[in-house]
C-alpha cells in the first residue's frame, strides 16, 4: 500500500473518530483542527531497533517553549519518572523486571528500606510517571512515602518505560500482540514477586488507578495464589464492566469494532497514541500556562474520563502533556471496545472460529471475578465517564471480599481527578491512607 492510500485510510479513521466523539456532549470541544495529530502509529521504518532502549529525550535535545512559563513546569514535563523523584529530594531507584514471555520492565521506586511496600499501578495509556508529575505534596506517590512506606510503581508492557523485549522490536507486530489481559496474567505477579524479593517481605499493598484495577481482577481470575500476597487492594476508579460507560473514544471502539479490526490490520497499525517527540511537543504547545488555547486542552484531556475543570490543576497542563498519553497496543484499545459492546468483564474476542480454538468455546471466558478473594477497597465517583456507578455497583457484586465501597463524596469528581485533583488528599486520600494502616494492625493481630 503506498503512502498516499495510507495517509487516506488515517485520515478516514480520524474522521470517523471525531464524529464519534462530537456526538452528545461533546459536541462542543471540536473547535480546533484535528489533522495533526497521530492516533495510531503506522509503521513504515524507523521503529526502535532491537536491543536499544528507548528512554525519553533529554530537555536540552528538544525544542525549548518560548512562552514565559515557570521554568519548574518545563523541566518537569522533560525530566522522567526517575529524573523527577531525584529533582525533588526523594531517594530514586530505577529496576528492571523480566517477564515469563520476555517482556522487559521499568519498575521506579521511592526507596524506604525496612519500611512495607506498597505498588501503584497506573491506568490506561498512563505510566509510573502519574504518581510524581503533581509534585510534591500533591503527588500520591511522594505522600505514600511521607506516610512511611516503600513505594514501587509498575509499568505494564508498552508503555514509555516497558518497550524492550527480548525477541521483538516496537516495530514488530509481534512485540503489541496483546491487551491488559497479558498485563494481569504476566506483568503484575511479574512485578510483584520482584518487590517481595527485592524487600523480603511475604506481602504488600496495591493502589491501582483504572487499568490499574483491570489488570488486578485479571490476576486474581487467572493467577489467584497472588491474593494471598496482597495485605489490600485499593481501586481508584474501578473498571470492569463497562455497560454504562459513557467515554466517547470506547463508545467509537464498540461501534466500529469490526470493521476498525479488519482495516488496522489491513494498514498494519500495532500501536495506539504512540509518545513520540512531535505529539510530545504539539500537546505543550497547545496547552502551556499562557496560550489562548488552554481551555481547549483542558477538554481534550477530559474526552475519554468526564469534566471538572475545577480540580485540575491547569497550570500543570504543560507536565501531563509530556508524560501522557504513554502509549499502548491497539488490540488493547480494542479490548476495551469489546467489553462495552458485550457488556460482560470477559477475555478478548477473536470471532466464534478462533475463539473456538483458543478457548474451546465460541465465546471469550468470562473473568473469574469470584477467585479475587484478597480484602479489596472500592472508590468511585458521579462524574466517571469509564468506571460508572452503574457499572461499580456490578463490580461489588460480584467481587467476593469488598471491605469498603466510598463513593467520592464530590458529585463533579472525575476518572483523573483520583490522581490528579488539587483536593484529592482531602477528598479521597486520607481515607486510602486510613485504609492501609488499619488493614496492617489487622495483618499484624
Amino acid at each position: 500500500m503506498d503512502n498516499a492510500k495510507m495517509s487516506h485510510l488515517k485520515t478516514l479513521l480520524l474522521c470517523a473518530l471525531c464524529l464519534c466523539m462530537a456526538q452528545g456532549r461533546c459536541e462542543a470541544l471540536l473547535s480546533f483542527r484535528f489533522s495533526n495529530i497521530d492516533i495510531f502509529n503506522i509503521f513504515g521504518g524507523g521503529g526502535n531497533e532491537f536491543g536499544q532502549r528507548s528512554g525519553r529525550t533529554s530537555a536540552t535535545d528538544r525544542p525549548v517553549l518560548e512562552n514565559d512559563v515557570d521554568p519548574n513546569i518545563v523541566e518537569d514535563s522533560f525530566l522522567d519518572t526517575y529524573g523527577l523523584i531525584h529533582k525533588y529530594g526523594y531517594p530514586a531507584e530505577k529496576h528492571t523486571v523480566d517477564t515469563p514471555d520476555g517482556y522487559i520492565l521499568t519498575v521506579h521506586r521511592i526507596a524506604r528500606p525496612g519500611a512495607t511496600p506498597v505498588l501503584l499501578v497506573h491506568g490506561l495509556l498512563d505510566s509510573s510517571a502519574t504518581w510524581v508529575i503533581m509534585g510534591p505534596n500533591k503527588g500520591l506517590a511522594y505522600l505514600l512515602y511521607d506516610q512511611g512506606y516503600d513505594v514501587w510503581m509498575a509499568n505494564v508492557r508498552g508503555n514509555t518505560y516497558s518497550r524492550h523485549h527480548k525477541k521483538y522490536s516496537t516495530s514488530h507486530g509481534k512485540f503489541w500482540d496483546f491487551t491488559f489481559h497479558e498485563m494481569g496474567k504476566y506483568d503484575i505477579p511479574a512485578t510483584i514477586d520482584y518487590v517481595l524479593s527485592t524487600t523480603n517481605v511475604t506481602k504488600l499493598h496495591y493502589i491501582g488507578h483504572s487499568q490499574g484495577t483491570v489488570v488486578f481482577w485479571i490476576m486474581g481470575s487467572e493467577r489467584p495464589e497472588y491474593m494471598d500476597k496482597i495485605i489490600l487492594m485499593q481501586a481508584l476508579a474501578p473498571v470492569a464492566f463497562l455497560k454504562h460507560c459513557e467515554s466517547p473514544v470506547v463508545n467509537f471502539l464498540s461501534t466500529f469494532q469490526d470493521p476498525m479490526s479488519l482495516l488496522l490490520k489491513l494498514i498494519g497499525v500495532h500501536e495506539f497514541l504512540p509518545k513520540n517527540e512531535f505529539i510530545t511537543m504539539f500537546n505543550q504547545i497547545i496547552c502551556d500556562e499562557t496560550t489562548l488555547t488552554k481551555e481547549i486542552c483542558s477538554n481534550v484531556i477530559f474526552l475519554t474520563t468526564g469534566f471538572d475543570k475545577s480540580q485540575l490543576n491547569e497550570t500543570m497542563l504543560p507536565v501531563i502533556v509530556g508524560h501522557d498519553p504513554a502509549g499502548a497496543s491497539t488490540k488493547q484499545m480494542q479490548h476495551f471496545g469489546q467489553l462495552k459492546r458485550s457488556g460482560a468483564f470477559r477475555q478478548f474476542d477473536y470471532g466464534w472460529l478462533r475463539n473456538q480454538w483458543r478457548y474451546d468455546s465460541i465465546t471469550p471466558p468470562a473473568y473469574k471475578l469470584e477467585n479475587v478473594k484478597a480484602k479489596v477497597a472500592l472508590y468511585y465517583s458521579k462524574n466517571d465517564w469509564l468506571a460508572a456507578p452503574a457499572d461499580v455497583e456490578t463490580l461489588y457484586r460480584k467481587l467476593p471480599n469488598v471491605v469498603s465501597k466510598y463513593l467520592v463524596d464530590y458529585s463533579r469528581f472525575n476518572h483523573l481527578d483520583f490522581i490528579w485533583a488539587v483536593d484529592a488528599r482531602e477528598l479521597l486520600w486520607e481515607r486510602v491512607f486510613h485504609a492501609m494502616r488499619k488493614h496492617e494492625r489487622k495483618t499484624e493481630e
